[in-house]
């Protein structure tokens, strides 16, 4: 059983006109086989929540801390953190000219797991997770991301969790941009890597579509860098019913 602590999170971003406050205490525990959606308006803070923790050098960590199993997340160095079990599935995959898939998840899976594995074994492990996220074999010599939809991107992201297999993934916005057939399709993949490995969850999403097919135990309401309310899957029903005006009204009032 693995365990992911977030206490006191404070963290600014960069700008042209200096250091801009994002987060404003973020208290989070995440445990092995747990789903946490984090759900809130644009510009409430959740991708730099995601980036933070993978060690964004855009992003300054300010105050509090972030634990994994007890280790020290911020003095990680980002492929130390991939090492430690930290996985981030971007909202925006770039792409990656002159790499092929094939090398680059191998290299990646070597990296993490400090030795590489067995081809026989891994082709069948990759053509494994490519069919799990109806992916055509013919992606695995093709270059990163290139000239991929932006649905084949976000199952390559979640290809990259099946074969990795960490114990916390963070999954920034993978439902953006996905038509219904696409979000089923990565969604079920996202499902099927976290009982196989029992990797625990944060998923960050504005909507609720995503969470008819990947069930949170845990919803979080992020509003102005913070969590504004926590509770179960019934809150994101509300918030499908309701929006996040009450959040934000209070905010400004």
């Amino acid at each position: 059983m693995s365990k992911l602590e977030i206490r006191d999170l404070h963290v600014s971003v960069n700008t042209d006109e200096g250091a801009k406050p994002i987060l404003h205490g973020v208290d989070l525990t995440i445990n092995s086989g747990e789903t946490h959606a984090i759900m809130g308006p644009n510009g409430s803070g959740k991708s730099t929540l995601a980036y933070s923790l993978a060690g964004h050098p855009k992003y300054e960590i300010t105050g509090g801390t972030v634990l994994l199993d007890g280790d020290d997340v911020l003095e990680m160095s980002v492929d130390e953190r991939a090492r430690a079990g930290l996985f981030l599935a971007m909202q925006y995959p770039v792409e990656v000219p002159g790499v092929s898939v094939s090398n680059f998840l191998r290299t990646a899976k070597t990296a993490v797991d400090g030795e590489a594995p067995k081809l026989r074994t891994w082709m069948k492990d990759l053509k494994g997770a490519m069919a799990e996220l109806k992916m055509d074999e013919a992606f695995i010599n093709r270059n990163v991301n290139e000239g991929f939809s932006g649905g084949e991107k976000k199952r390559h992201e979640i290809v990259q969790m099946e074969l990795l297999k960490p114990k916390f993934a963070i999954l920034d916005e993978t439902d953006s941009g996905l038509d219904v057939d696409a979000l089923r399709v990565v969604s079920e993949g996202i499902n099927h890597a976290k009982e196989t490995t029992d990797s625990g969850v944060l998923l960050i999403t504005h909507y609720t579509r995503i969470l008819r097919y990947v069930k949170p135990d845990f919803v979080h309401v992020f509003v102005d860098g913070r969590i504004a309310e926590e509770g179960g899957p019934e809150l994101a029903e509300k918030l499908e019913a309701e929006g996040y005006e009450s959040y934000v009204g209070a905010k400004a009032a």
